[in-house]
């Protein structure tokens, strides 16, 4: 489990037929731990912004190991495990919060671009400080 870990309450519209959660909303979770854990390092999307830089997702991976259902509390955890020059990873991993039972794990890839292009662009230095303060360790490089 990683340091940070954003609770979400699964709701009934994300679940299909087979009453579980559909498998598409994992993606969901991931992107919203990555947006709150970006906050808790104190280095949210806005900053990104401000310094002339953006992100984007270029690859995902989701591994499914048990089921979550309808008003289940899942924790999802979230840290940025390798930075790179221009690409950074965010790892996942999910747990029901009441029985611990492992759901799923997984990442995202992201990019670091030019706002004004989209060409690829080195990491902002200062998001590699907030991590590695955050996370009190240094991020291995890719």
């Amino acid at each position: 489990m990683h340091r940070f870990f954003q609770p979400i309450q699964v709701r009934y519209v994300e679940t299909d037929q087979q009453g579980h959660v559909f498998f598409g909303h994992y993606l969901t979770y991931f992107d919203v731990a990555l947006t709150e854990y970006l906050k808790a390092i104190g280095y949210s999307y806005d900053q990104f912004l401000q310094a002339g830089v953006d992100f984007y997702y270029v690859e995902t991976l989701c591994q499914y190991h048990d089921r979550a259902f309808f008003d289940d509390i899942l924790h999802v955890h979230a840290r940025v495990g390798q930075i790179g020059n221009s690409s950074f990873t965010f790892e996942f991993a999910i747990f029901e919060s009441v029985s611990q039972r492992f759901i799923a794990n997984g990442h995202i890839v992201a990019v670091a671009v030019d706002q004004s292009s989209p060409k690829p662009i080195p990491v902002p230095d200062s998001f590699r400080q907030a991590v590695a303060r955050f996370e009190e360790t240094q991020v291995k490089p890719s």
